[in-house]
Formats: C-alpha cells, structure tokens, sequence
C-alpha cells in the first residue's frame, strides 16, 4: 500500500500575509500547513492498523511517502512529515512553479503522483491523502482537480478511513449539514481529511534524529516530464491593495432615557441588520 500524503508549507496563519511585487504569496518564511498535519496523522493510523499484530499474515507492506511543491523553504514541510513519521519525502521545486495556481498545481501534482506510481511495485496499492483545504489559499480546489486529472476516486471531506486491501476499496465517513454518510469508494483514490478526524502526534526526539536519515529528493519538472509551457494560470492578480484601517467604534450610553436603545435600533436597522 503506497500512500502519499500532500503537504504544504505555507504562510504562519498567526501571522500578517504580504504579496510580493509581482502579487504572489510571500512565501519567505512558512510551517507545514496545520491541515496537512491530519491526513499524515491517519496515514500513519492506517499503516498501524495494516500492520498490526492482529493484522492478517497477508498484511500488505505500507510505505507513507510526504509530497510537497513550493519554493527552497519548502522543505521544511516535508521535513516536519518525515519526523512525525513519513518513510520518504518528494519536493518538487522549479522556478516556473512560482505564483500557480489551483490548474497548474494540480497538474504539476498530478505529474508527481504518475511519477511515484509508475515506480510503485505493482502489487501496491495507490491512495493519494489531502487536507481539507491549505491554510493561504483556502480553496480546496486542489484535491478534486487532482483526482479529475489522474482518474482516480475522490472522496472529499472525511473524518475515518479504514482500507481493505482484499477487495482493493476504501471506506470512509463523511459529514455534511445534514447527514452523516458512509461511503466506499475503490482505489487508487484521493481523500481529503478534516481537522475533526484525528488528533496529530508530536514528533519524539527518536522520531526527530530518525527523520534525518529517511531518503528525501527534490525534484523538477524536467524530472516529472512536464514541459514549463503546459503550466497556464486560470486566474492572475492584477491589483491589490492593503486593507484599510478599521474606523473607530461609536459607545453608546445608557441615561436610563432609552435613547440609546433607540440609537442602537436605528444603527441596526440601517444596515439591515434586523
């Protein structure tokens, strides 16, 4: 069982975002993404599971490997993976990668996934695993497209995942407004993982100084097979400005007269508020 998890190494969420002069993403300093950090988490739950003791003597081999595409810094994402447990990590990196956006991601990525698969052993099954969204972009465009691109499953959204190797299917539970769904789907796949499936393990010290022998390659599109000119941007920045200032709040004081109150129902209704 072949299972790669993406990750991305993206923008602090706690801190303020800038655009460069070109209107890409500043992407000087990042962290793996926080929502990648669940579907490595149940990557590594389910090669637990396969692996187990009380798993068949048939129990298929479970190789986890990190996938990431960004700039140099980029590495860190994969690094943090191969410490909390990944066996292998792949960084794709090329100039011509700089500002993609979700069509050119996901067929970059796509060309990756091929590129991993295609030295698969052929008695391994393929099951790709993605956060729910990335923490800069917040599209979650990526994963369907991937899919779409590959021809794979996609399950979307997910909270469990269990594999069966026998019968080659995944079965997962799902959430919507509405309902709770459980649904199996055959594989190869792509899941996405929500931050309600697991709680992500801290990497131990062992874990840590391990990470540093795992094999970890970068890569680029020439490695891939994929030409700079088949890359084509859908969606282009053309302007952008900081926000403005919030302006200051209005306090209203009661004198006890309801004047206030009026005020406050005047404000809201207004703004059709109420």
């Amino acid at each position: 069982m072949h299972l790669i998890v993406l990750v991305k190494w993206a923008p602090d969420a706690q801190q303020a975002r800038h655009l460069t002069d070109s209107h890409h993403m500043d992407r000087g300093e990042g962290i793996l993404s926080e929502l990648d950090e669940y579907p490595l988490e149940t990557a590594l739950q389910l090669r637990e599971a396969l692996t187990s003791p009380d798993a068949a003597d048939s129990a298929p081999t479970v190789r986890i490997t990190a996938l990431t595409m960004g700039p140099a810094g980029a590495a860190a994402a994969v690094k943090k993976a191969l410490q909390m447990g990944a066996d292998d990590a792949v960084h794709l990196s090329d100039s011509a990668l700089t500002g993609a956006d979700v069509a050119a991601t996901s067929l970059a990525l796509r060309h990756v996934v091929e590129t991993l698969t295609s030295t698969t052993e052929e008695s391994m099954q393929q099951l790709v695993l993605t956060g729910m969204a990335s923490t800069d972009g917040e599209t979650a465009a990526v994963p369907a497209q991937l899919a779409e691109r590959l021809g794979w499953a996609l399950v979307t959204r997910t909270t469990e995942v269990s594999l069966d190797p026998a019968s080659a299917t995944l079965t997962a539970v799902r959430h919507t407004e509405t309902e709770t769904q459980r649904v199996s789907a055959p594989l190869p796949a792509v899941v996405t993982v929500t931050d309600q499936a697991n709680t992500p393990r801290y990497p131990s010290f062992k874990a840590i100084m391990a990470a540093k022998k795992k094999p970890s390659e970068t890569w680029s599109l020439t490695d891939i097979g994929l030409d700079a000119a088949e890359l084509t941007n859908r969606v282009q920045v053309l302007e952008a400005a900081p926000r403005p200032p919030r302006e200051a709040g209005r306090i209203l004081t009661d004198e006890g007269d309801g004047a206030a109150v009026t005020e406050l129902v005047e404000f809201l209704s207004a703004r059709r508020l109420i």
